[in-house]
């Protein structure tokens, strides 16, 4: 009998969903080779219209979509149909819009005597591994240039948004996608590391933590194949004197909080010009308490529960290990009614007096809490910004320019931001540094790992 995965709604603690986990990975990933080597030959245009059929499916149920991910991940019901809407739609778009450029043949400087090109081969078949916490904005970032060059893709979708999987492969089918060009698989961890170890995947595009990136590499093996991994981050924003100060909190709040804290571009450390930092940190209070706490089915909540039970219970151990470290809590929880202790409903939390000796500010949270530090100037906050063993995504705020590029180039990260943060640019390539992982999606570079690079070199007669 095959075993059973349940997915448990951090709504309410039902269960959701339950479905049993697949058994024949042989004849998955055999259809996925057989069918990636018809679909190659595929004309691009072809191609790409089955992409933008795709794209129109999930544009036509961007609803239906947004209110199964409230009830698998607790994300507001106002929010979750924009994840399809915004930006699921605008990388998808931008990838099949930069297809034919992406794709083509590089050709050097011409010789008298020879033809000579770099053809760009689909890689074969792409395994890609999904979170749980942005399904849909994380996936379209593999899968849509994926099948654009050529590839075949398996799916694996997070235990507690297993319905992401079912979407894609309704999406593609109704596209018109020849069957096994995309599959989708539910899978235990063991099962995953069998498929990475096996012949017949060529390249894993992972999203999730540190710990998971490195069973990747463990499944690899002596494999020579490539896993792009986006693992994760710690990311800090600067507050510098001339910042417009309502732009920053405002920005700031939300990229702390929105979807819980649960991004791994989100904002989880703060260091403001000691000039600001007592109106910052009041006008940053201010506006934390006028969210709302609450059952995300309700279209007046703006702070749902936590994926689960555990994270909620992890954020609040680094919470209480700053405070007897020396830290003051900014936000009573009592101000917010639905927070409860042992359930994944929590209150968000700004914390002050902190350092970095506590692991709140140097260890990813994952949570809706935030510390801010005053600074003197920008060579400490680079200094501080650069002490964290994570690099996905950094923010400056400010109205200099020239400051933000030169402070910009000394920080160690994937993504340098000014008077923005938490978004993803199609047109530039999302990637990290250190423990955020390797490779890089989005922007004509995402097509490089998804492709192979064969060159002609022929002698005219």
């Amino acid at each position: 009998m095959s075993e059973i995965q349940k997915t448990i709604s951090p709504i309410d603690g039902s269960v959701y969903l339950e479905r049993p986990v697949s058994t024949d990975l042989s004849g998955t990933l055999d259809h996925a080779r057989q069918a990636q080597q018809q679909w190659k030959n595929v004309p691009l245009a072809e191609r790409k219209a089955v992409c933008e059929r795709a794209l129109q499916y999930f544009l036509d149920h961007a609803d239906e979509i947004g209110l199964e991910l409230t009830w698998q991940m607790g994300r507001p019901i106002r929010y979750t149909p924009n994840e399809i809407r915004r930006g699921f739609a605008e990388r998808a778009r931008y990838m099949i819009d930069i297809a034919d450029e992406a794709l083509a043949d590089i050709t050097p400087q011409p010789v008298d005597g020879f033809q000579r090109y770099i053809k760009r081969e689909a890689v074969g078949v792409v395994f890609v591994v999904a979170p749980w916490n942005y399904p849909y904005l994380t996936s379209v970032n593999s899968v849509f240039p994926a099948i654009l060059a050529g590839n075949a893709v398996v799916y694996k979708a997070a235990q507690q948004t297993p319905l992401c999987a079912d979407r894609f492969a309704a999406a593609f089918r109704e596209a018109g996608l020849p069957e096994g060009v995309l599959q989708h698989l539910t899978l235990t961890h063991g099962q995953v590391a069998d498929i990475i170890g096996d012949s017949r995947v060529d390249y894993v595009a992972f999203t999730g933590s540190v710990p998971g990136g490195k069973a990747i590499q463990k499944a690899i093996g002596e494999r020579f194949i490539i896993a792009g991994l986006e693992l994760g981050g710690k990311d800090p924003a600067y507050v510098r004197a001339d910042a417009d100060l309502d732009n920053a909190v405002e920005n700031l709040v939300d990229g702390s909080f929105f979807n819980s804290g649960q991004s791994c571009c989100g904002i989880e450390r703060i260091y403001v010009h000691e000039s600001l930092y007592d109106a910052f940190v009041e006008k940053f209070r201010e506006l934390t308490l006028t969210y709302t706490l609450g059952n995300p089915l309700d279209p007046e909540t703006t702070l749902g529960p936590m994926v689960r039970t555990s994270a909620a219970e992890f954020a609040q151990k680094q919470i209480e290990e700053a405070v007897r470290m020396g830290a003051v809590t900014l936000i009573d929880p009592a101000h917010f009614p639905a927070h409860q202790a042992g359930t994944p409903y929590m209150a968000p939390q700004v914390l002050v007096n902190v350092n970095h000796q506590m692991s709140v500010m140097i260890e990813e949270s994952f949570a809706p809490v935030v510390g801010i530090m005053p600074v003197k100037d920008d060579n400490e906050a680079i200094a501080l910004m650069n002490d964290s063993p994570y690099g996905l995504t950094a923010s400056v705020w400010t109205k200099d320019l020239e400051a933000a590029v030169a402070i910009g180039e000394a920080v160690e990260t994937g993504t340098w931001f000014m008077n923005r943060c938490d978004y993803l640019d199609p047109a530039l390539a999302w990637t990290g540094v250190k423990n955020t992982g390797r490779g890089a999606t989005l922007s004509k570079i995402g097509y490089e790992s998804l492709t192979r690079p064969k060159s002609f070199h022929l002698k005219l007669s």
